[in-house]
């Protein structure tokens, strides 16, 4: 396996390994940083049924390697939740952590979370908050998951008022992503997780967006190599950008490009869209605001349309609604500032914009409702 990317953060740091055939390799490095405790695994109904086929060698879409070497190991607790963004609430959290504490778990064991990025965040925050803390292994199996959600110590839950504003900064002790897993990963969740590999692109490495522009077609054959390239560039970027901001006081606000209006539109929806489905389009409308205000340069927004269309995702959106229910939504925003609606615009591809000493953007409401109809 090569060598993994190392994530700083206060307290230290956390290995992401990155390899086709790296989850053959989990009760390794679970063992080698969790030590003797005892572990529980966390996952969703439907990756669950994935990791039974895949552990007892069923399921060849899980193979790496093509000659049916599966992991053999069994942790004894395994807890699962419903799939679906609607299930990182409270509640969930409360379920899991009374399972926890039902099985006997003390300060002495530890979790994998095993899935995709609700699974990652719901699982980092009951380790956040069971027994004041305890460690966690993050095996992210989406593509999003693998290439943001997994990386920065972010944990919560979602509530009606908004998503992840119940949460805590809590980092794994380890995270392996494995790309041959993507192989059986629903398309429409494939697709859309390459939004957040262009996003990456756009706000800190030109060369990087053009390279995804080259190899779209690799990409959506999925194709290992070129997404070993991909997971790889991508963590190293976003460990660049928490490593620098780990508690998002300053410059990690910039990877929420797009996500002011994206978070907005999940909510609106009802949790319709996918997360990345939702961001390509709050991409497309933050470019407009940009393009419109003068800050960013003309055609930008363009350009991200066209990767979209050929990665089959939305560039408008599908379901019932309108400005002022999306304006409406964005209001309980994080990023905002005194009532004001900010939001993490790019200057150019590769460079970000930033004004009175924060690294976010207000607009006008004019200009909010421009870049809002360009995606309505």
């Amino acid at each position: 396996m090569s060598e993994p990317i190392l994530v700083r953060h206060a307290l230290g740091s956390y290995p992401v390994y990155i390899a086709p055939g790296a989850l053959a390799d989990l009760p390794e490095i679970v063992a080698a940083h969790c030590g003797s405790r005892s572990v529980a695994l966390v996952t969703d109904t439907a990756v669950g049924r994935q990791y039974e086929a895949w552990e007892s060698g069923h399921n060849p879409a899980w193979s790496s390697d093509g000659k049916g070497e599966w992991i053999a190991h069994e942790w004894t607790t395994r807890l699962s939740v419903p799939p679906g963004e609607k299930f990182k609430t409270r509640d969930t959290w409360a379920n899991l952590t009374d399972a926890l504490l039902n099985a006997g778990f003390g300060r002495d064991s530890a979790l994998i979370g095993l899935g995709g990025g609700v699974v990652g965040d719901l699982t980092g925050f009951v380790a956040a908050t069971y027994h004041r803390g305890i460690p966690f292994v993050l095996v992210p199996t989406t593509l999003l998951a693998m290439l943001d959600a997994s990386v920065g110590g972010k944990t919560g839950v979602d509530t009606t008022h908004g998503k992840n504003l119940i949460g805590a900064f809590h980092p794994p002790v380890a995270v392996v992503a494995d790309p041959a897993t993507l192989r059986s990963l629903a398309e429409a969740e494939y697709r859309s997780g390459l939004t957040e590999a262009m996003k990456h692109g756009l706000i800190t490495d030109a060369g990087y967006l053009a390279w995804i522009e080259a190899n779209s077609a690799a990409l959506l054959a999925r194709d290992l190599p070129a997404l070993e390239i991909l997971i790889r560039r991508s963590v190293e970027i976003k460990a660049g950008v928490v490593g620098s901001d780990e508690r998002e006081s300053g410059p990690r606000a910039l990877l929420n490009a797009g996500h002011t209006v994206a978070h907005a539109l999940e909510q609106v929806s009802g949790y319709q869209l996918l997360h990345g489905e939702a961001v390509g389009l709050g991409l497309l409308a933050e470019c407009a605001m940009a393009e419109r205000a003068g800050i960013l340069t003309a055609g930008t927004g363009a350009r991200v349309a066209t990767l979209l269309e050929q990665f089959g995702l939305p560039v408008r959106i599908t379901f019932r609604t309108n400005a002022e229910r999306v304006r409406h939504a964005m209001a309980r925003d994080k990023k905002n500032v005194a009532g004001e609606l900010r939001f993490a615009v790019p200057l150019e591809v590769g460079r970000m914009a930033a004004r009175d000493g924060k690294w976010t953007v207000g607009f006008d409401e004019a200009t909010v409702d421009a870049g809002l109809a360009a995606i309505l």
